[in-house]
């Protein structure tokens, strides 16, 4: 079995807009599977990754996010290499002869895991998932892919970190401070050698969060985040791509954003990008392939917000 290794390492500056529960990744366009759980099983190996974004550097109570994801396809066919994108022979996924040979993958179940932690001020909240996914080609070089995630949000409010001026203050006197919810997901995937296209919803059941025992102060609730994605790749030489992507994002009531990436890859063995979000921030990144198992990858956000 071929196991790949993704480290990220994200010092970010950009604003978290209100209401956005989800953390953003600059770096997701190299980890789609964090927001789309049809992903899961679409390479021929078992994939792991795992990050670390630091939002406003040295601000205390500044947002930290870690995650760890990892999924595989089911079946040794597949993980022995019959599968999809990155064969485990060796076989460049970025050369131009790579994507002229490229046929569909054959009807196959995927399986992952994600975990998640975002700590914002004296807010913890914890996503742990399972997702599942089928991949069927729909042509000799198109593949279709739907996926589910389910799991448990743990929210936790730690009251040490809250200086109150009334130690009994009502909104939080004899509140549950630590609650579970359920957590689902869904999306769907299409992808060949050289392009992709994904839709996907996280958080599809929307839950009240009751952090006091009085309901005058029960306003909070989890919403929906709805999520489009797509990219292609294009060849500048034989090996030498380029992939242009984007990713539309709708969190109601917050307006709708979007991000425009490019990222420039040199013979799978290293690759340099850029991102452009919405009224928000941009963002360099770069990233080197150490063999065939393991990657890493850094980026830093520009914030243009105020």
């Amino acid at each position: 079995m071929k196991t790949s290794i993704f480290i990220f390492l994200l010092i970010l500056s950009s604003v978290c807009t209100f209401a956005q529960q989800k953390p953003q990744y600059t770096q997701y366009i190299f980890n789609n599977y964090l927001i789309n759980p049809a992903i899961s099983g679409i390479e021929n190996y078992t994939d792991i990754k795992a990050g670390y974004r630091n939002q406003w550097t040295g601000l205390e109570g500044a947002p930290v996010t870690t995650y760890f994801t990892a999924h595989m396809p089911l079946g040794s066919k597949f993980i022995q290499g019959d599968a999809m994108s990155q064969p485990s022979n060796g076989d460049d996924p970025m050369s131009r002869s790579y994507v002229q040979d490229y046929r569909a993958a054959e009807p196959h179940h995927g399986i992952g895991i994600t975990v998640v932690s975002d700590k914002a001020g004296p807010i913890t909240q914890s996503n742990y998932n399972l997702t599942y996914a089928y991949h069927l080609g729909i042509s000799s070089t198109l593949n279709l892919a739907l996926g589910v995630s389910a799991g448990l949000a743990s929210i936790r409010l730690n009251t040490s970190d809250i200086t109150l001026e009334n130690a009994l203050d009502p909104a939080i006197a004899n509140g549950n401070t630590n609650q579970l919810k359920p957590d689902l997901g869904a999306g769907i995937w299409a992808y060949s050698a050289t392009y992709f296209f994904g839709i996907s919803a996280q958080q599809v059941l929307p839950q009240t969060l009751y952090f006091s025992s009085n309901s005058t102060y029960n306003q909070s609730k989890t919403v929906p985040h709805y999520f489009i994605t797509g990219g292609v790749k294009l060849f500048l030489a034989d090996d030498i791509t380029l992939l242009p992507s984007v990713m539309f994002k709708y969190v109601k009531p917050v307006p709708s954003t979007f991000d425009l990436n490019l990222k420039m890859a040199f013979q799978d063995k290293f690759w340099i990008g850029g991102s452009y979000r919405r009224n928000d921030a941009f963002a360099a990144m770069a990233g080197v392939n150490v063999g065939s198992f393991l990657n890493f990858g850094y980026s830093y956000d520009f914030t243009t917000s105020n």
